[in-house]
């Protein structure tokens, strides 16, 4: 016999049954879809900053180019205060609306950010008017990014399976680090093909169009996901329950978000987006050659995220989490002197600190996720990461510099070893969270 009688009728014995292939067709457009928006928020922060050079006299006009950029990367630290707002904003209406919903309307705000910051005229045509614009459109990415990394993390670890929810969740910083590199090769392409002059004048708006252009598309792709099954099993439980109420009953899970947050971020920041600037500035490393150290060692990270997410899969979150940190803590200063004053040994000493970081970043989305009830999953992440990233990320390359300027780059290694240690403490008080029902806990 060599079919099986279904309710809708005959299969080959073996053949995936019509809900099967729907299944497996709304797991891949999850993926895809978290992915890819994810992954493009992350592009449009790095076009920024890899573009500030040009375009920052186009809205300035100080008459000083040191000045101008100085404008344009306080304009880029407003993105990151914006934040926290943005983890309340759209963790809320995650909670309280759906995470489709949240996560569909922060890639629509980033994907109008960016075309507004492409498509506006420049100081010379409009004025002042122009910085203003361009403030409110990083307010509003910065709000939009706030609230799309807990609004994706939460939709994918409650759309993955129990047993896998490790290795899905590594999706989220797969997403982000190929936005990042894509954004940075970007760079290098324009600014290889195209003049100086040719690149001041509209070649700077390139990426923001395509990035606000790919986001509406990603709009659309999101509209047509599905709700998580948690979410949806729910209902009314989570829609009565008041959202400072649950901050307070879960304010302990909330502090150990925000402090176990500090070390990895300013660790990811300083080694994943600002060591080729540091290498070049303070090292003397050839631009050219940093910049694709950089590009070479976030691809190592890429790699190395799923496989730390599928150990803590089969041993724990708080076993891969502890290699992260403890890892990284006792390689600071080897790393950091291993650099020298070549683009190889610079990407080596970036290409190991980001494969043990990974350790860090493939689990943190499952594990942050895992503490919280479904009322409060989005908006309990949001908040406090937020503010740690916004806190420490945000200044994370200004203090490095400030130091290296003051002739003791040596004291950054300790600031970071300080905020690992917090870290770590904070690791010890949050439970194994691995294999929880996330349904259990309305």
């Amino acid at each position: 016999m060599t079919g099986i009688a279904t309710e809708s009728g005959s299969v080959n014995a073996g053949q995936p049954t019509v809900r099967q292939r729907s299944e497996r067709w709304e797991k891949a457009r999850a993926i895809v879809g978290v992915g890819t928006g994810n992954g493009i928020e992350y592009f449009d922060w790095t076009v920024y900053a890899t573009f500030a050079a040009f375009f920052a006299p186009q809205f300035f006009h100080t008459g000083s180019a040191v000045s101008d950029l100085l404008a344009s990367f306080g304009v880029f630290a407003v993105g990151f205060v914006a934040r926290p707002f943005g983890g309340l904003l759209f963790g809320w209406l995650s909670d309280r609306r759906g995470r489709k919903l949240s996560m569909t309307l922060a890639v629509g705000l980033a994907a109008i950010g960016s075309l507004v910051i492409g498509l506006t005229p420049t100081h010379q045509t409009i004025g002042v008017a122009a910085a203003v614009v361009l403030v409110v459109a990083r307010l509003a990415q910065g709000v939009a990014h706030g609230g799309e990394l807990p609004s994706a993390q939460t939709y994918i670890v409650e759309f993955a399976p129990t047993a896998r929810r490790g290795l899905w969740s590594s999706l989220i910083y797969i997403s982000n680090t190929t936005g990042v590199v894509v954004g940075t090769l970007l760079g290098a392409l324009l600014t290889t093909t195209l003049s100086s002059e040719q690149m001041a004048d509209w070649g700077w708006r390139v990426p923001f169009l395509l990035g606000g252009v790919l986001g509406l598309f990603v709009l659309w792709m999101r509209s047509r996901m599905s709700e998580t099954e948690v979410y949806e099993e729910s209902g009314e439980d989570t829609a009565r329950q008041s959202m400072w109420q649950l901050f307070v009953a879960h304010r302990r899970q909330v502090f150990q978000i925000l402090f176990f947050t500090v070390g990895g971020t300013v660790v990811y920041y300083v080694w994943a987006v600002s060591a080729p600037a540091y290498a070049i500035t303070v090292r003397g490393i050839d631009p050219s050659g940093a910049l694709w150290a950089g590009v070479g060692a976030n691809l190592v990270l890429i790699a190395s995220l799923p496989f730390w997410g599928a150990v803590s899969d089969r041993i724990g979150r708080k076993p891969v989490l502890y290699i992260g940190n403890l890892g990284i803590a006792a390689l600071l200063f080897p790393l950091n002197a291993m650099i020298g004053h070549s683009a190889l040994t610079l990407f080596f000493a970036m290409a190991i600190a980001l494969f043990v970081m990974g350790a860090l970043l493939s689990v943190m989305p499952a594990m942050m996720a895992e503490l919280f009830p479904t009322g409060l999953r989005a908006a309990g992440v949001g908040v406090p990461y937020s503010i740690g990233v916004a806190a420490i990320g945000g200044t994370a390359a200004y203090v490095q510099t400030f130091f290296a300027d003051r002739g003791s780059p040596e004291l950054f290694e300790w600031y970071a070893l300080a905020l690992i240690a917090v870290s770590t403490v904070a690791l010890v008080t949050i439970p194994e969270t691995r294999g929880r029902d996330l349904a259990a806990q309305h």
